[in-house]
């Protein structure tokens, strides 16, 4: 896994027949924390990540993560600065097993030199040995093992969530991007997700970026927030902070200034 780096947002704008949907929005993420992104919906929050993930292009700004300019490579280079994504919408292979989802989650990792692959060269065979450990370590972190030969189309939403995760991670980020890694989940299943994304932090060293709805959550596991209102900025702090904030108050939880 590459060294976490700063995510530095400066400006971003984009709009959309007319309307601003992300106007000069600006934040840096730095190097091991939780920043977690709130907002009521259609804020911006996931078009920040659109932004970020190069699926949309923005009319103004830069994304830069370390030493790297975002917004000079496709989208299929993101990966390879270290950065990794999952969706609201989740983006699995449906008809194929966890374990060959969390696979493809390897693919940054694996050689695309095509002799040695249709030769299966003793070093390819070491290869995906170490593959498939990275995988089930990633298995074991996030409790998934039962699920390992099922397929995606018969699990339940609650573990299609923990898959999607489970092969964002298989791509060992440095920088991974939650986009409401609790929607749709009960109590105990966001519980769960609040430990993992703790251990996540500490124990692979991976920064976090979430959009997420549920407070407690965000209480939990956020080092920062950042609140955002028809596509600006509110304010951003700790979440003692935002809670506090009246102009926050007054755009997501619904309490006049």
């Amino acid at each position: 896994m590459s060294a976490p780096q700063t995510l530095s947002v400066r400006n971003l704008s984009i709009m959309f027949g007319g309307v601003h949907a992300v106007e000069d929005v600006s934040f840096d993420v730095n190097p091991g924390e939780v920043l977690a992104i709130i907002g009521p919906n259609g804020a911006g929050k996931s078009t920040i990540f659109n932004l970020i993930s190069r699926l949309y292009e923005p009319s103004n700004g830069s994304i830069r993560y370390g030493d790297a300019d975002l917004l000079a490579l496709s989208p299929h280079q993101i990966v390879a600065t270290g950065i990794a994504r999952t969706f609201q919408n989740i983006e699995l292979f449906e008809q194929t097993t966890v374990l060959q989802n969390l696979l493809i989650g390897r693919h940054r990792h694996m050689s695309a030199n095509v002799f040695t692959n249709f030769a299966f060269l003793p070093g390819v065979r070491k290869s995906e040995l170490e593959h498939r450990r990275k995988v089930e370590d990633i298995i074991d972190l996030l409790e998934i093992a039962q699920y390992r030969d099922e397929r995606i189309a018969d699990l339940s939403y609650g573990a299609r969530k923990n898959v999607e995760l489970a092969r964002a991670l298989c791509a060992e980020p440095s920088l991974l991007l939650l986009d409401e890694p609790a929607s749709g989940l009960n109590t105990e299943e966001t519980d769960d997700v609040g430990f993992w994304l703790e251990d996540i932090k500490h124990d692979l060293g991976v920064t976090l970026v979430m959009i997420e709805h549920d407070m407690n959550l965000v209480g939990q596991v956020a080092d920062r927030v950042l609140a955002i209102n028809e596509g600006k900025v509110l304010a951003c702090g700790t979440p003692d902070e935002i809670r506090d904030n009246k102009a926050v108050q007054a755009a997501y939880l619904g309490v006049s200034q």
